[in-house]
């Protein structure tokens, strides 16, 4: 008697460990499913515009790059340790996401001025928990057009505001505003002068809407200070010629632009075969009366 129990005894916890086992191995194989979360966050600011955090969520799977969407990152302002909630974002088809700061003077930077912002995924059912940070000191570029000698110039100021302070050696782009793809002008790499300034001539025969061109005055990616961008609106490009034909008559106009000599030929060749057909089926009618 005493056998039998110890003998169930031992059957029990023989089941019990492989059990546990199992389930442990379970726990383990679903977490290896889980996928990567790659995150990449820009921080952006537009003078006398938008201020904010570009992001983006990716994946690899299957040796792919895969957008992943509809997911809720939460965005904070880290500070001596210390997470201050901002909101939450969604990424939309793409994987990407804006966070627009309202303020900047509302975050919160360490002691030497630098301010760092974050973004975490608390992860879910396919996806492993993730966070990114990007860290920046607030500068800001002055830019306008000015003229010498008949030509058109773009000069440009960057300065650091929290030390007030002009930055010298940093390379600023200078481009035009296009549909798809900026224009960019003047030399590969124009570096900030002894005064902070750029100086980048503007060639002549740019195209532009009524002659208007928005000029763009860029410090991109910079690892200081992100990406600031300074926006200028001049007349100074060459007026577009208007060389539509949409409210033409033409062939390939819409069918209430038809040319007027196609609907006179169209009607004419109609109205003729229905003739023929009228006058050969009155001749039928009077033979058969007579």
């Amino acid at each position: 008697m005493k056998g039998q129990i110890k003998y169930r005894f031992v059957l029990l916890a023989f089941l019990g460990v492989f059990s546990l086992n199992m389930a442990f191995q379970d726990l383990y194989a679903q977490e290896a499913e889980k996928n990567r979360v790659r995150l990449k966050l820009d921080y952006v600011k537009i003078m006398d515009g938008d201020v904010y955090l570009d992001i983006k969520a990716s994946a690899r799977i299957d040796k792919k790059n895969v957008e992943i969407s509809n997911i809720t990152l939460e965005v904070f302002n880290e500070v001596n340790d210390e997470e201050i909630d901002l909101g939450n974002v969604i990424t939309n088809m793409k994987g990407e996401s804006k966070f627009t700061i309202k303020d900047l003077k509302s975050l919160k930077p360490d002691s030497t001025n630098v301010y760092t912002l974050g973004i975490s995924f608390k992860g879910n059912d396919l996806y492993k928990s993730a966070s990114k940070s990007v860290s920046f000191r607030d500068a800001e570029i002055t830019a306008k057009i000015i003229t010498k000698d008949s030509t058109n110039f773009v000069t440009a100021t960057l300065k650091d505001i929290s030390l007030d302070s002009l930055l010298v050696g940093h390379s600023l782009d200078v481009q035009v505003q296009r549909l798809f793809s900026p224009l960019k002008i003047g030399e590969e790499f124009n570096n900030t002068d002894e005064n902070g300034t750029i100086l980048v001539p503007v060639e002549k025969g740019i195209p532009g809407v009524n002659g208007n061109l928005t000029l763009e005055v860029v410090l991109n990616d910079s690892d200081d200070y992100g990406t600031v961008k300074a926006l200028i609106n001049a007349q100074i490009g060459t007026p577009i010629v208007e060389e539509s034909t949409f409210d033409q008559r033409t062939l390939w106009s819409p069918r209430g632009k038809t040319p007027i000599f196609i609907l006179v030929i169209a009607n004419l060749i109609t109205f003729g075969i229905w003739g023929i057909l009228l006058y050969l089926m009155y001749n039928l009618f009077k033979i058969s009366k007579s």
